[in-house]
């Protein structure tokens, strides 16, 4: 009989797990099955005498859902290693549908980045027939599609996002594979982005030239010829603005519009008008109207526009890489016992359980406990300490931790999804997947402003039709509303003002990685910094050299330095380290602490034999002084107590560094405790002065750490703060940070480690030191390239300047196009004769883009 739980995938609500239960309970062989649709799991106790776990899975595949199994067993049934994959494409019942016809289909969709954006995707997906259910996630950029697939198939659900201006990828396979996709696909629209651009510019800058040919002496004439600027505009216009032709098909299947169909009606308008012109100039000079061509204007918007979409392609799309590299630190194999042979497994194949050795180097494969063995383990991409952890029998352990020197054995706890690791991807994800961007300003109004266009340059035409001279003059002035009207200004608004700061920032080490990041930063008002490594420098320094009865510094450190030369653990490194460093121009934080005699001396070591580790004590050895072996220890009060020692002549010395956080080593030579040596993890420089600067702007400071809360007092006393969270796990980390949301708090995360990762996400806005990990870097929103703690408070002020500026940019654009639409459709004519031509209303929406790249251009000098 084996009991076992299964992931499923495919649940959609309380139906699906009682369609799954009765199928399975039906079933010869199966004596109970539990389905939890929380957790996507099925608890099943079988038979496996009578049925196998392929056939189990076929059983379930039946109803329309997909059981995982292990690679040896699943024949056809694609799984996963553990490493969540994705299907798509296999058909699973939902919502409880008894024609087994039903399909899901799950993707990315490439370009849906804002509220409005999944509204149209929605939409459009819904006109379709066969759609039962659609959930749709901008911030993740994801869609799931719930269809009926003997109405419609995935092809056509596909090809209706790519006609609204998107671009789906299906999601199947692993994740690794999905994001590669992803990439590639971004990579890809990003290159074609370029070429277009390049190319746009050039024929841009002749026709530009071409058009005031009259004020450039050096112009051939030729180069002003209508014919000719018709030859360059035309594939500026159809080839390198196509894309923004997905708006007008928004229009005519959808019926609603985004800034694509602004972009291609102004130009299309400018276009066509100029077209007119150059075939039939007769008819405008026979109703004494000057033929002007409007070619220039028509390519330079679409030039200029698609500089900025090239600029938002090139910043998004990162977030995936940390899920892939997370992911990546999950060991392949693990070495099992099995029937007291050591074989060595897929992690796939690990099951709770087990018993798995571990060796020196290593990576544990999954969660356990120790059975056997000891060892001090690297739990830094965990808890952010750097210190190893020994761990003893009984002691737990984490999957994809570092075992740094001794050999166990443990059991297995946790596998697969259950696991820490695979918590904090978890994690990761959700938090991505909740974060609220806001939603664009010019996105949302252009869903009703380009319909309010339509309707007054329709009533302009209609109105002159009728009651003006002649048809020309509605013509004209229907087409001066249209190019008023173009959504330039609107395009550039963000983009430029974004493009322009967040260079600006980058000479100064700060790498911003979106415009939301820079929308938000402006309105923070609570700030979590993680302590290990970015408060403090993140590695082990000897503090504190302490001599007793009357000793010498310099022999305290010459013993603890002998002592430790063969060590590699981070403290005898600390010390070693110093010594190293002392016939050198140092700079050291222990310097200005210890006796001239110490710093002016060269530090010999002496001649060290037997040495020993004693585990989670500290070590031993001989040491060669003065032609004798003299027996000597380096270690924790309880190495003292086991020497037999009394510690209290001395206890007042240790007690006072310990309670500033610091770990202390006591010295024993020759059965005489000679003195004590301080390691701790000390503050950057700039770390004080970061901290007042932040509460000089009523930000309001938090330190959070995995480190016990002595410690962690200690160095907040230090730097400067007074709100502590200290014993946090990665898990609890984000939940500190939701919880201060949760108070209405905007919180601004800064760490550097992978256990900082989902905190990063969770917060509001994501800082990472740029001295950390790469992960921690891709779940930021923001990236301190210097890993200068000055540059937090320089984030907010370049966030506050450059929302300044943007909402500058936004009210000018609209500006130009409020005001001057009615005066382009007329309404000044009857009363004072003023009709706003083309020309005019080109030059006043060429200026309203003008200024809103020259205020951009000022974030520069700030």
């Amino acid at each position: 009989m084996i009991k076992k739980t299964y992931s499923i995938n495919g649940m959609h609500c309380a139906s699906c797990v009682a369609t799954i239960e009765r199928v399975l309970l039906k079933t010869e062989g199966v004596h109970s099955a539990s389905v939890n649709f929380a957790s996507e799991s099925a608890l099943i106790e079988f038979d496996n005498s009578v049925i196998s776990e392929s056939e189990l899975a076929k059983i379930v595949a039946s109803v329309g859902y997909h059981l995982e199994v292990s690679e040896k067993e699943k024949g056809a049934y694609m799984t996963t290693d553990k490493k969540e994959e994705i299907l798509v494409d296999s058909p699973h019942r939902g919502f409880g549908d008894a024609n087994g016809n039903t399909e899901t289909v799950s993707m990315k969709v490439i370009g849906m980045d804002s509220p409005h954006c999944a509204m149209i995707v929605e939409g459009a997906i819904k006109k379709l027939s066969g759609i039962k259910n659609t959930d749709v996630d901008f911030s993740n950029q994801r869609a799931k599609v719930v269809f009926d697939s003997s109405l419609i198939n995935t092809s056509e659900i596909l090809k209706v996002i790519t006609d609204a201006g998107y671009t789906p990828i299906k999601e199947e396979g692993i994740k690794e594979e999905v994001i590669d996709k992803e990439k590639l696909e971004r990579e890809n629209q990003a290159k074609i982005l370029k070429r277009k651009l390049v190319i746009g510019a050039i024929l841009s800058a002749f026709i530009f030239l071409g058009s005031f040919s009259d004020l450039f002496s050096f112009i051939p004439k030729i180069l002003g010829n209508n014919w000719v600027l018709l030859v360059l505009t035309t594939p500026v216009q159809f080839w390198v603005g196509w894309q923004f032709y997905s708006g007008l098909k928004l229009v005519v299947k959808y019926r609603t519009a985004d800034m694509n169909t602004l972009v291609a009606v102004g130009t299309l308008a400018a276009y066509f008008y100029s077209v007119v012109v150059t075939v039939f100039p007769s008819f405008f000079i026979k109703e004494g109207i000057t033929p002007a061509v409007y070619f220039d204007t028509s390519a330079i918007i679409i030039v200029l526009i698609l500089l900025g979409k090239y600029f938002e392609v090139l910043m998004k799309g990162r977030a995936s890489e940390a899920i892939k590299k997370l992911i990546g630190l999950q060991p392949k194999t693990a070495k099992v016992l099995r029937e007291e042979k050591e074989v060595e497994i897929s992690i796939s194949d690990v099951v709770v359980g087990d018993l798995i050795i571990v060796r020196p180097g290593e990576r544990i494969p999954v969660d356990g406990k120790i059975t056997e063995g000891d060892s001090e383990v690297d739990e830094s991409m965990v808890t952010g300490e750097s210190m190893p952890v020994h761990k003893t029998i009984g002691g737990a352990v984490i999957g994809s931790t570092i075992n740094k020197f001794g050999t166990f054995t443990f059991q297995a706890t946790k596998v697969g999804k259950e696991t820490v690791l695979s918590q904090i991807i978890k994690m990761v994800e959700e938090a991505q997947g909740s974060k609220a961007p806001i939603q664009r300003l010019a996105d949302l109004v252009s869903s009703y402003f380009v319909p309010a266009v339509f309707v007054i340059a329709i009533i302009t035409f209609i109105a002159w039709f009728f009651f003006g001279p002649a048809f020309t003059f509605a013509l004209v002035n229907f087409v001066a509303v249209l190019i008023i009207a173009c959504p330039c200004a609107l395009g550039l608004a963000t983009p430029m003002a974004i493009m322009v700061s967040s260079g600006s920032a980058a000479n100064k080490g700060i790498l911003i990685k979106d415009a939301t990041s820079l929308e938000i930063a402006n309105k923070i008002d609570t700030v979590v910094l993680d302590k290990t490594g970015t408060l403090t420098e993140g590695k082990p320094q000897l503090t504190d050299i302490v001599a007793f009865n009357n000793g010498r510094q310099v022999e305290v450190l010459t013993f603890a330095a002998s002592l430790e030369q063969r060590s590699e653990h981070p403290l005898a490194q600390a010390i070693l380290q110093y010594a190293a460093s002392l016939d050198q121009k140092s700079s050291h934080p222990l310097d200005k602490a210890i006796a001239d005699e110490v710093i002016k001396e060269k530090i010999k070591l002496h001649k060290l034999e037997d040495f020993k580790a004693i585990s989670g004590k500290g070590l031993k050895g001989f040491l060669q002084i003065q032609n004798q072996r003299v027996e000597a220890y380096l270690g924790n009060r309880a190495l003292v107590v086991d020497i037999g020692l009394d510690i209290s002549p001395y206890e007042d010395n240790i007690s006072s560094l310990e309670n500033e956080g610091k770990t202390v080593m006591i010295l024993i030579v020759d059965k005489k405790i000679k003195g004590a040596l301080a390691v701790a993890d000390v503050l950057k420089r700039e770390s004080i002065e970061a901290i007042q600067t932040l509460k000089k702007n009523n930000i309001d400071v938090w330190m959070i750490t995995g480190d016990n809360d002595r410690t962690a007092r200690a160095i907040a006393t230090q730097v400067g703060i007074d709100k502590v969270m200290s014993e946090i796990l990665p898990d609890k980390k984000s939940e500190k940070v939701r919880e201060l949301q949760n108070q209405g708090k905007i919180v601004a995360m800064i760490g550097d480690g992978i256990n900082d990762a989902p905190a990063l996400t969770q917060a509001n806005i994501g800082i990472a030191m740029g001295e950390g990990t790469d992960i921690a870097m891709e779940s930021a929103n923001i990236t301190l390239m210097r890993g200068d703690l000055m540059l937090i408070p320089e984030v907010i002020n370049i966030s506050k300047r450059t929302m300044r500026v943007i909402k500058q940019n936004l009210f000018w654009a609209f500006f130009y196009n409020i005001a001057f639409i009615p005066v382009a459709a007329g309404i000044l004519y009857p009363f004072f004769g003023i009709l706003f031509s083309p020309i005019f209303a080109a030059a006043a929406m060429a200026f309203s883009s003008i200024s809103v790249v020259l205020n951009s251009l000022r974030l520069k000098k700030a």
